[in-house]
């Protein structure tokens, strides 16, 4: 089936105080294939804004750059798509380095009736060993289950913001993202989802993400996945499925264990851990051919399992629920 070959495509990203990403970002997105694009920038109240990145640009992209106060990137998504003009919208984030056949692939596959895509991510040999450990924990089958987008699932596929698109008749339908800083692209995808758009897991357009530098970011960037899974599923009555509980468990689980291996001053408790933690580190060792990236790896998936897990059981004890920002 042909769709649209005309189609004119609008990228949209959100952007806070991150000009060294910007200027990384506009270099992969100058270096397309295919430029025949709109490209919208909006700068979400920065402090140290990115105009210059991208006026030096501007010969090579057909840049649209905005400013307006702080309000979130889900805001600031908004913005963008109320101000651009094309009739598909791509929506990246700012810390994503794009490949050069993105937009021509995204193009053939407009002509085969796209409507609703998310891409998964990947990193390149120049990212920091902490963040291809933080990459490969996000995204490995071992550490997520399959619930963030690769081949192998155990949930159901829902784009994410920081590399999705869809048809501005789907914005026009659903409205944009609702003001959540953790969870409103998995809101926004569900409810194109209830008006009957169905997304499709890309592979050949993935982009290169770079993950969070340091443990203390991580930690607190899943923490607060954690505790929106719970504001979510309140949203989305029936979404909240066993393997979004399983990193709940894991952190009860492991504070039970340490608390009975001290009690009883046995470590045969701490056994089944050890035991993962070794097949983290062996699959994050291979996949990555390097030892150092394995063993940040372990701490890392025991980060992402531990804070994910306190953010979700603390929004269920505390009963969290969704409060727009002010």
């Amino acid at each position: 089936m042909i769709f649209n070959m005309h189609q004119d495509i609008s990228v949209i990203i959100p952007i806070y105080n991150r000009p060294g990403e910007a200027a990384e970002l506009l270099e992969s997105l100058s270096k397309q294939t295919d430029r025949d694009f709109e490209l919208v920038m909006v700068e979400d109240g920065s402090s140290i804004p990115c105009k210059s990145v991208c006026d030096r640009f501007a010969d090579q992209l057909r840049i649209s750059y905005y400013f307006k106060e702080n309000g979130g990137p889900g805001k600031a998504r908004n913005y963008g798509m109320a101000k651009a003009k094309g009739d598909f919208f791509v929506i990246l984030d700012s810390d994503c380095i794009i490949p050069a056949h993105y937009i021509a692939t995204l193009k053939n596959q407009l002509k085969e009736g796209l409507r609703f895509y998310g891409g998964p991510d990947d990193t390149l040999p120049t990212f920091t060993l902490m963040q291809k450990a933080v990459n490969y924990t996000m995204t490995a089958f071992i550490t997520t289950g399959g619930i963030r987008g690769g081949k192998k699932k155990v949930a159901k596929y829902f784009p994410r913001s920081f590399n999705m698109g869809f048809v501005k008749e789907m914005y026009d339908r659903i409205g944009g993202f609702i003001d959540m800083y953790y969870g409103e692209d998995l809101d926004f995808s569900m409810r194109a989802i209830d008006h009957g758009y169905q997304p499709v897991l890309i592979p050949s357009l993935y982009v290169f993400h770079k993950r969070r530098t340091s443990f203390r970011s991580f930690s607190r960037q899943v923490y607060r996945m954690g505790y929106a899974r719970i504001i979510i599923s309140k949203l989305h009555p029936g979404s909240l499925k066993l393997p979004h509980a399983a990193p709940a468990v894991f952190f009860i689980a492991l504070l039970a264990c340490l608390f009975l291996s001290l009690l009883t001053i046995n470590i045969w408790w701490m056994a089944p851990f050890a035991c993962y933690a070794v097949m983290v580190f062996l699959d994050a060792t291979l996949r990555n051919r390097s030892l150092t990236v394995g063993i940040l790896a372990v701490v890392a998936a025991f980060t992402q399992h531990c804070s994910y897990g306190y953010g979700f059981v603390k929004a269920i004890i505390t009963g969290a629920k969704f409060k727009a920002k002010s």
